[in-house]
């Protein structure tokens, strides 16, 4: 499919990547089925970890499927490899959450293989990002201002930093800055109710944790980590190897909101869950159907906006279920009568260029 709608000038420039977990019913199959990290929040069933690739259109490229203990980090450098040797792409820039940043990952990338990429880095566990990065001077570049109107982008500032030799963009969204300020606050003046109580009022509640220090059977709030909190108000940072303009790799950075679409459609609107088989090569073809099901929903939204249409998919599927064909026999003669199409059906059959089928044919 991909060698069908690339031509001599297309590649892969920019492919966005990440993963996530699908859980089981049973054990799932042979080497599959493990307990991780759940993003599922099942921690108490079996699970495997699923892995996506799209390019900068939104277009699905591929899939990949790991055992559901793999962590995020060790996936990076196998998909990679599978870009180019599968696709024969050797020039490409990959697009990834903090999840996938790593010292071999980022050596990997750096090497020979030359790799250019844009990665989250981890503001609170990177110590050179945490207090050096994030403390570094200089004025921030607005990007979008902030709008009136929901429909308006969110407000973003970048700022670049050179660090070590590595290039650093501070994301600064002054909208998500306020409300997490807001948060923080509204948790100290509960943690100042509570506290008194004594720390059993406070197990269980992982907002308030951040903010306690716990002294032998007395608590008290930490200020100094919500002095060090503040630090990370409405920020990310991301660290990338490549020329693009420090504004270009935030709003690219931006766009893996496309692959967390790509997996809430998977796991619920072609309901890839749940997951029944017991063995690896099934349960890789189950979720192998959901992507290429995903790959020609894409391809009919492509269509369909190229017709200068837009439609929901519920009504698009509602109205093609209600298009029916009935067979009936009539003076020895076997007739197929078609329904009315109704709604967006018409629509949608002329944006991918079929015709509707007769009213009535012979059989």
């Amino acid at each position: 499919m991909f060698k069908s709608w690339r031509d001599l000038f297309s590649g892969l420039e920019l492919v966005f990547f990440d993963t996530t977990s699908i859980y089981f019913e049973g054990e799932g199959g042979e080497s599959l089925g493990e307990r991780g990290f759940s993003k599922d929040h099942r921690p108490d069933l079996k699970q495997m970890v699923v892995g996506v690739v799209i390019n900068d259109e939104g277009r699905p490229i591929c899939c990949e499927m790991w055992p559901g203990n793999t962590t995020d980090v060790k996936t990076l450098v196998t998909i990679s490899e599978h870009i180019r040797h599968r696709f024969n792409i050797q020039r490409f820039c990959i697009v990834a959450d903090r999840g996938m940043i790593s010292a071999e990952n980022l050596n990997y990338l750096e090497g020979e293989n030359a790799i250019p990429y844009i990665l989250g880095a981890r503001m609170r566990k990177d110590k050179q990002v945490r207090e050096q990065v994030l403390t570094c001077g200089g004025r921030y570049h607005e990007v979008h201002p902030r709008g009136s109107t929901a429909k308006d982008p969110s407000p973003l500032k970048v700022k670049e930093v050179r660090h070590m030799g590595h290039r650093y963009i501070v994301c600064l969204n002054e909208r998500q800055a306020t409300k997490d300020r807001l948060t923080r606050e509204a948790i100290i003046k509960a943690l100042e109710e509570k506290i008194p109580k004594g720390p059993k009022a406070l197990v269980g509640n992982k907002g308030y944790r951040r903010y306690v220090k716990l002294e032998k059977d007395s608590a008290s709030i930490d200020f100094e980590k919500v002095k060090a909190e503040a630090r990370f108000d409405g920020k990310w940072v991301l660290r990338t190897n490549t020329e693009l303009a420090a504004d270009q790799v935030a709003l690219k950075y931006k766009e893996l909101w496309q692959v967390e679409r790509v997996f809430r459609d998977v796991k619920s609107m072609l309901e890839t869950r749940p997951i029944f088989h017991q063995r690896d090569d099934t349960i890789r073809g189950h979720v192998f159907c959901s992507f290429l099901a995903l790959v020609l929903r894409k391809e009919l939204e492509r269509h369909l906006e190229k017709a200068g249409h837009v439609f929901e998919w519920s009504h698009i599927k509602q109205d093609l279920q209600a298009l029916q064909e009935t067979h009936i026999e009539e003076n020895g003669n076997q007739l197929a009568v078609r329904s009315k199409a109704e709604g967006v059906c018409g629509k949608v059959f002329q944006a991918v260029g079929m015709a509707m089928p007769p009213t009535i044919r012979e059989i």
